[in-house]
């Protein structure tokens, strides 16, 4: 069997104080993009995971899948790795939610999708996200999800900076934190919140509020060529712009080409 395992980025994200596990309260806004890895999975006498010697998300998920289940890991997945490796895009949460997916639909009593989701928070905050449609309003530590309806008809430029190595996520956090990043996170919840409900155009997204956790002059680049909505999406160091025409997003994508890689791509709903 097989499946896509789609990017995301985060129209916005504002984060919060620590909660009692560690982990920030964040409210996020998660949409799904047209770029995707490729997963197999097989059934096997063990748990093997190919194509990305860098796995550990998939291998967790199908185990925490097993022991949830009460049988053994006999699983072969096969990674076909697409998407930029960690740039902030949700790559290896969407390759875990996949294989989630692929691994329960060969399970003779297969877990409700009420028990998939909660498998799928304890395996990483991102990763629930992956096993709903359409965009999603993301709180807690990102896990708890509602439905959002959102335009869908614009053009998603991803940049990922040349020669800038991303930090680790918790290094992010830790940062933030320093610079006591969640004074005043209740007033901009409030703002992303009333923003949603204003929004029936694209280019209404441009006036969620900014990205607590990163930024990047690559966004102001965008903006200055066309784009209504520019920001880093997740800790970084990937950088999205929104157009609404393809042909303002590649002139905007020819004129960044010294800046890093660059996927063109459109907003999607499932994968």
């Amino acid at each position: 069997m097989r499946a896509s395992a789609a990017a995301k980025i985060n129209l916005a994200l504002i984060v919060g104080p620590a909660l009692p596990d560690g982990k920030h309260e964040v409210v996020t806004v998660y949409q799904r993009i047209g770029i995707a890895d490729r997963i197999e999975l097989t059934q096997s006498s063990a748990l093997l995971v190919e194509g990305f010697d860098a796995d550990t998300l998939v291998r967790g998920a199908l185990d925490a899948l097993a022991q949830r289940a009460g049988v053994e890991p006999h699983w072969h997945v096969r990674i076909e790795k697409r998407l930029p490796i960690a740039a902030g895009i949700g790559g290896g949460s969407s390759d875990a939610a996949a294989a989630i997916r692929l691994g329960n639909a060969t399970l003779e009593h297969p877990l409700a999708d009420d028990e998939l989701r909660d498998l799928a928070a304890g395996c990483g905050a991102d990763v629930p996200f992956f096993l709903t449609d359409g965009p999603q309003l993301g709180t807690g530590d990102g896990s708890e999800l509602a439905p959002l309806d959102l335009p869908q008809d614009f053009w998603v430029l991803l940049v990922v900076p040349r020669g800038v190595e991303k930090p680790s996520t918790a290094s992010v956090y830790a940062e933030f934190d320093h610079r006591d990043g969640s004074a005043g996170f209740d007033a901009r919840r409030a703002a992303l919140l009333d923003a949603l409900q204003r929004v029936r155009r694209p280019r209404d997204l441009a006036a969620l509020p900014p990205n607590d956790l990163a930024s990047s002059p690559i966004a102001d680049d965008l903006r200055e060529r066309g784009a209504f909505r520019a920001d880093v999406t997740g800790a970084g160091p990937a950088v999205y712009g929104l157009f609404h025409h393809r042909r303002h997003a590649q002139a905007a994508q020819r004129a960044l080409k010294g800046a890093g890689d660059s996927w063109l791509a459109v907003p999607a709903w499932y994968g």
